[in-house]
């Protein structure tokens, strides 16, 4: 019955997020076999990998801890009855975890952190040049607080209480066998016509919840059969477990063959680099699905599909997604084996051939960091086949690939080049500066969220070297893991691609990886916005200008025209806020005049 049920969910999905198909069309292309959503309740292992456990009993051994804690006793039972408490695996798995935020003020804490993480082999979610988060078992937190000096083991706060139930709400409630009966509105009829009301997004619920891999590549297989004239399902690679790498090819090609055709102008959009971060394949499918249903019904868009081919990859790391549906919901890295047989996996945001260097950061060249680099450049399996696709695309297909946009999570930045380094500064650091202002501008005009931007190097930067402790917003802060090897660098420097960015969707930090599905769509609509500003500029259109500009504008619900200002975070950028919310033209380009006078 449950895999029936399973089944029952997949074939809803699939129904209700295709487009309707008028009366005597037919279709002979054969239908996939799918397979069955997994069953996650039984496949979740209920206990901790062995290194987990030998790494946890290590560090008792070696700094005790108070063996009951009756926080831990009495969160537990609180958990443990109800209907919507997580399942005994998920409370065996993550029960005993917290996330914790550190508030960083000298280079000093940042460097007694780091050496800390890199000792206890801790999880850091995420850092920039002012916090670092780090998930951790609670009896872990005496030993982490006893390696840390002391004005840090008082400069830290707790963002998650209950790591298990967090992790529990971000599944689709099919996936632990919900009996709740549908609602009304799953029953209603589905139009591919883009509307800017909320219904058409209640309507299609495959984005209501996030979706496992085996939902989104039949997804993906329909919306090439649906839109033929402009969609085509590419393969950009093989994982290393034996799973396709696919990507959604979107754009009309000229059909003038008197003509010769010069390289097509391509966009590469990519997301699930890091299996856990969930919402960035979201985002992706939402931009890819947002771009194929408005071809043809408004000016702009069908103009970004004439001029540029988009390619759409959900996941990069399609092993390490189904992992983090089947076992570990907060798994990072792909599922490669390494030099030590019980450490799995490779960090793909680090493994590319450009500055790779795993000695700059201790943990980078151990298997057991979240961050391992691996032994060599492109040792992770997907980023190499990924980079040969994007090499053979340029050399050999006729395409040139003019723009590269990585979708990550969490903390709401966008980052240019370069990664690796602060020392060194891109060749076209202003044009870089001014399209990330801009994909920030078009964020905020569409629901009033604000993301700040900056150069990947920046936060808390990889030099350790100090001949005097930095001031705030000056100098280079040490990193909590290295910058080398990043596929922004790889980009932009091997391939030449004048614009690399790294989009770090939402939130700052209240729910991190575990962003509530209720988020997949207003995050995917300010994606979309940031992609057509990306197409529009490319195009020669420096603002957001032309027919669906004063719509954007009318968006920001009651959002104020305050002035931008910066906050100088360290180095040679900036990065670049709103006080109040308010992007102003003017002072964009006050902004960039700025810098150029650096």
């Amino acid at each position: 019955m449950r895999h029936l049920a399973n089944w029952c969910s997949l074939g809803v999905v699939l129904f209700f997020s295709c487009p309707s198909v008028s009366a005597g069309t037919v279709y002979t292309a054969g239908h996939p076999q799918l397979p069955p959503l997994p069953a996650f309740h039984q496949q979740l292992s209920p206990t901790k990998s062995v290194f987990t456990r030998v790494r946890d009993s290590l560090i008792r051994s070696i700094w005790p801890v108070p063996c009951n804690d009756p926080d831990q006793a009495t969160e537990a039972k609180s958990v443990s009855s109800g209907p919507t408490t997580p399942p005994s695996t998920l409370l065996a798995r993550y029960g005993g975890d917290v996330v914790l935020r550190f508030n960083i003020r000298k280079a000093e804490e940042a460097t007694a952190l780091t050496e800390a993480v890199n000792v206890l082999f801790l999880d850091v979610w995420e850092f920039n040049s002012e916090w670092v988060d780090i998930r951790l078992s609670k009896d872990v937190v005496p030993s982490l607080l006893g390696l840390l000096p002391p004005s840090l083991q008082h400069a830290h706060t707790p963002l998650m209480h209950d790591l298990a139930q967090a992790i529990f709400e971000s599944y689709p409630s099919l996936t632990f066998d919900d009996p709740s009966p549908p609602s009304q509105d799953d029953h209603r009829p589905f139009s591919p016509i883009l509307q800017t009301s909320e219904s058409t997004d209640r309507t299609n619920i495959f984005f209501r919840d996030y979706q496992p891999l085996s939902v989104i590549i039949p997804w993906m297989r329909l919306l090439r059969s649906l839109f033929p004239t402009h969609v085509r399902l590419v393969n950009v690679g093989v994982s290393y477990e034996g799973r396709d790498i696919p990507a959604l090819r979107v754009g009309v090609h000229p059909t003038n063959s008197e003509k010769p055709s010069s390289p097509r102008k391509t966009i590469v959009v990519t997301g699930g680099s890091h299996a856990r971060e969930w919402i960035s394949t979201s985002t992706v499918n939402y931009i890819a699905y947002s771009f194929i249903t408005a071809y043809g019904k408004t000016k702009d868009m069908t103009k970004l599909l004439e001029e540029f081919d988009w390619v759409f990859i959900p996941t990069l790391n399609p092993d390490g997604y189904v992992y983090t549906w089947e076992n570990d919901r907060l798994w990072r890295k792909n599922r490669q084996q390494t030099s030590l047989r019980f450490c799995q996996g490779v960090d793909l945001d680090h493994t590319y051939g450009f500055e790779w260097d795993h000695e700059s950061n201790g943990a980078a060249d151990n298997p057991c960091s979240e961050s391992f680099a691996g032994e060599a450049p492109f040792q992770g399996v997907e980023a190499r086949r990924f980079a040969n696709w994007a090499k053979n695309e340029t050399e050999n297909n006729n395409a040139t690939i003019v723009a590269f946009v990585d979708f990550h999570s969490y903390s709401q930045q966008i980052l240019y080049p370069y990664s690796y380094t602060c020392a060194a500064t891109p060749p076209s650091l202003e044009n870089l500066e001014e399209l990330a202002i801009g994909l920030a501008k078009a964020i905020y005009l569409t629901n009033g969220e604000e993301y700040s931007v900056t150069a990947a190097c920046e936060g808390s930067a990889v030099n350790t070297n100090f001949a005097h402790e930095p001031k705030k917003g000056d100098g280079i802060w040490p990193r909590i893991e290295s910058g080398g090897g990043s596929p922004l660098d790889w980009f932009y420097h091997e391939l030449k691609v004048k614009y690399t960015y790294q989009i770090k969707l939402r939130d700052t930090g209240s729910y991190g990886f575990l962003l509530p599905s209720k988020n997949i769509v207003p995050t995917g609509r300010e994606a979309v916005e940031a992609a057509k500003y990306l197409g529009e500029f490319l195009m020669g259109n420096k603002g957001i200008e032309g027919e669906e500009g004063s719509k954007r504008e009318g968006n920001r619900e009651g959002k104020g025209q305050e002035l931008l200002r910066t906050e100088k975070v360290g180095g040679d950028g900036d990065v670049v806020r709103t006080e109040g919310g308010g992007y102003r033209d003017e002072e964009i380009e006050f902004e960039l005049r700025r810098r150029r006078k650096r």
